[in-house]
Order: structure tokens, then sequence, then C-alpha cells
């Protein structure tokens, strides 16, 4: 049961509650904007960035009609938004940090935070999530601030986001519909795409308003005439039954996506090339991470889910050994399941790797709970299997006593910075160890004429030594079953 007490007491206003800048910033790397002086040899060319920020001209919207080809660009009116969050469990600072959270997605989006409000609850209120007289008080507060959207810290049921509505008279979206947005803001790729209308179809179907209590569209009654007798359908079935259908075909263009990836995969099996997977908390550092081991040019923004679409990049170990990395898509607390489900084919990459790097944030004022989060997303996805190393990113950001307690707590992690390159070559020499290895162990003594063996050797194997004779090239390797029976035929004589 829910105690009543003062305001003051049941609600906390995030703008007084922190310092000037820190709900949005609680979760980002640095203050400073991204400059190809400092960050280019990193992060290599940012195609993307330009582009995500440049302005769009529309053609055909000027009405001047003297000068048309001069356009006066004005900036967007942002959506001015109040956060709200329950705070059921844990302590006062876990859910200062998941408002912060929100906080960072709503700027991510394109709105301006105004104000935040927590309030103290059992649970959630199942009619308008904060209930009525909670409800009151942010119309208070939505007035005073002059919102034009309230956002909550959670999910909402269809009937809690019209009553809360009705009540504050604003738009309402929950934590769903706001990361839902954000995505389909950053996708690029054609299966990127699919997959967050796929999840954004999921979501809007059971909260479809408008005409639902219109009557038939269709004639009824006994007067129109064989097969029109009954209600019809009414304007929300219409558009419920068009929504499924949509979402039949989205799945049916997924699965054709899914099945040229997985063409690749079996490419890269079949020559045996090994997989690493770059998987971890959005804002992480998994791209700056990715950029900084291969130079893959990936864009790096300081920004929640700025990377949506998976990047898979060759990479080799420092003894010469050649693998794949494959940045994926970030993970947040409380992802939305029609994501996890829309994204399962891409982060079916995560449970295909022969090694995951687990990101996390080592500057985040709770990195355990990121670990959480991102382990029960690979435990939906089934990569529980799979080995991990946890890389504590940020390391030249974080405090040493966190740093020192992840890495006790963790014992395989190591910390990095991708940022000043620190610990990147104990990370490279990491993974070396970590990759699985061949099985068999081989001598041969291949002839100058079948120098494809030798290349297959060094490609698909682990080359132990390898000496230029006048008979040909002797060497001592580690590969798989299928290239051991290829070299056994020259074996040589005193091995035999």
């Amino acid at each position: 049961m829910t105690s009543s007490s003062s305001p003051s007491q049941d609600t906390q206003r995030l703008a007084h509650a922190y310092p000037e800048g820190l709900r949005a910033d609680a979760l980002m790397e640095e203050d400073v904007a991204w400059s190809h002086e400092i960050d280019g040899e990193r992060d290599g060319d940012q195609f993307d960035r330009s582009e995500r920020a440049a302005l769009r001209r529309v053609v055909g919207l000027s009405t001047e009609l003297e000068d048309v080809t001069e356009v006066e660009y004005r900036q967007l009116r942002l959506e001015r938004v109040v956060l709200v969050g329950v705070w059921t469990t844990g302590t006062a600072q876990d859910a200062d940090n998941s408002l912060a959270e929100l906080a960072a997605l709503a700027e991510t989006a394109g709105a301006l935070v105004l104000d935040g409000v927590i309030q103290r609850r059992d649970k959630p209120d199942a009619a308008t999530y904060i209930g009525s007289g909670k409800a009151a008080e942010l119309r208070d507060v939505v007035i005073e601030t002059g919102a034009d959207t309230v956002i909550c810290d959670g999910e909402l049921s269809p009937g809690q986001l019209i009553q809360l509505e009705d009540v504050v008279k604003v738009k309402v979206i929950d934590r769903t519909a706001l990361i839902l947005d954000i995505f389909a803001q950053h996708a690029k790729s054609r299966e990127g795409k699919a997959q967050v209308a796929l999840a954004q179809m999921q979501y809007m179907l059971p909260r479809l308003r408008g005409w639902g209590q219109s009557l038939s569209r269709q004639m009824g009654g006994g007067r129109g005439g064989l097969a029109t007798r009954g209600p019809g359908e009414t304007k929300i079935e219409t558009d419920r039954r068009r929504i499924r259908e949509k979402m039949a075909k989205m799945r049916r263009e997924i699965a054709d996506m899914k099945t040229g990836r997985e063409i690749k995969r079996q490419e890269r099996r079949r020559n045996k090339v090994p997989s690493v997977a770059i998987a971890g908390y959005t804002n992480a550092g998994k791209s700056s991470l990715l950029n900084r081991l291969t130079g893959a040019g990936v864009l790096v923004e300081n920004a929640l889910f700025a990377t949506l679409d998976p990047t898979v990049r060759r990479a080799e170990t420092p003894s010469g050994r050649l693998h794949t990395l494959v940045d994926t898509v970030g993970f947040v607390r409380h992802l939305p399941h029609h994501l996890v489900e829309a994204f399962r084919s891409t982060m079916e990459e995560v449970g295909d790797s022969d090694l995951i790097l687990h990101v996390v944030d080592g500057s985040h004022p709770a990195p355990e709970e990121q670990l959480a989060a991102v382990r029960e997303v690979i435990r939906d996805v089934g990569a529980t299997d799979v080995p991990e190393i946890v890389v504590i990113n940020k390391a030249d950001a974080a405090d040493p006593l966190v740093l020192q307690r992840l890495l006790r707590v963790e014992k395989r992690s190591i910390a990095v910075s991708a940022r000043t390159g620190q610990g990147i070559e104990e990370l490279l020499a990491l993974i070396d160890d970590e990759l699985p290895r061949p099985s068999v162990e081989v001598d041969a003594l291949v002839p100058y004429t079948h120098g494809k063996l030798v290349a297959r050797a060094h490609t698909e194997g682990e080359v132990i030594s390898e000496e230029h004779t006048a008979e040909g090239t002797l060497l001592k390797v580690r590969v798989h079953e299928e290239l051991a029976a290829d070299l056994a035929p020259y074996a040589p004589v005193s091995a035999a």
C-alpha cells in the first residue's frame, strides 16, 4: 500500500537533485565534441558524422518569388519534455541513475529535458502509472515548465497511456516508445530499418486509437443483400489487420536478409576464421574499441545507440592469426522485448562467435548494473556458452577504486582506454590466448610448387615454425583436421 505524504517526500525533482548538466551527462564519456585532430587517428574517417548533423533542404517550401535559391534555415523546435519515474526497489541513487539514463535517451532523440520527478511506490499504479493525485501534481509541473510531452521511465499499458494523457493534457510516451524512436532515427542499413519497423508495429498494434469506437464502415443489417449481414469491420479492426499483414511481410523480408548473412558466416566458418563479437551497454565505447583495434572508421558519437548496424572487420592477433571483429548493437536496461525479437537475427552474431568482448563503461556510476543488463540479453539470444572477456573501457576517466573492484570481481577482465590506447596491447595478447586453437599439430615439407598449402597454413592455422630448405618449405603448424589431411602426404622422412 502506498503511503500518503507531502509532495516533497514522495516527489524528487531532478533539477534540484543534480548539479548542472549531470542529468544527460551521467552516461557520457566526455563533455567535448569529437574533433578530427584529437580523435581522427583513433576513429578514422567519420563519414556518417557530417551527414547526421547536416541541414537538409526541402525543395518547394520557399515562398520568396524573387530569389528561390536562398533558403533561410531556422533551428527546429525541440520537444520540451518532463520525465517521470516510479521508484519501487533499490536505493534512491538507483532511481536517480535510471532517470538520468532516461534523460540521456530523451536528449539523444532530440528532446529538451526541462524537469524530472520520481515517486516512491510499492508498484506502478494500474490506472495512471503514478496515481491520480500525483498525476494532478504532474499536470502542474507540465504547466509550470511549458512542456509538451511527458516521458515515463517504464513501459505503460494502453490504458495507463490514455488515462495519464487525459489528466496531464499533453502527449505521453513511455521508455519503449522513446528507444524505438532513437532506433528509427539511427538505423542506416536496409535490414536495420526493417527490424526497427517490425518492432514499432509490434508496439503499436495494441495501442491503436482513433476511430476504435466508431460504427461499422461496412453496410450491416438485413437490407444489404447477401454477405453483408453483421457489423462489418470498424476502422481500428481494419488498421490492425493491415498492420498484421505488414508485420508478416516484414518478417519474411528479414528472414531473407538473415539468409544472406548466414551464408557469409558459413563462408567464414568454412575457412576456419575465428569470430570475436564486441557486445556491451550502449555508449560503453564498443565502436571506439573497434576503431582502435582495426581502424574501421565506424561512427563514434557521445550519444546512446549512435550505431545500430553490425560491422564486421578483419583483424590479426600479435602472433599473426586472422579473425573477425563484429561490432553489435548496444544494450540497455529494460531493453524492449519487441527490439530483442526484431534484432534477434543481428544478435545471433554474438551467439555464433568464438569469443565475446563484453565492453563496460568503467566511468559509469553503476558498471555492475550494465554488466547484469547485457548478460541478461546474452542469455536471451542463447550465447551463454561462448567464452567472455570483460573489457573495462574508459579506464583513463574511471575511479581507480572502481577499476580495482571490477578487476577483482570479474576474473577474466582487463582495463583499457580506447581513447588513449591504454591496455590495447595487453587486450590483443589476451584475445590471442583465448581464441580457439586448431587441434592437430603437423610437420610437413611442402614443395615450392604447392605454395597454396603454405598460404592456407598461415590463414587457417597457427604456424609454430617455418624454414625454407632446398626441397621446399618445412612447416611445423597447428591446423584443423581437414588441412592436416591435405598436409599429411608431405610429412618429412625424419618424422615418418
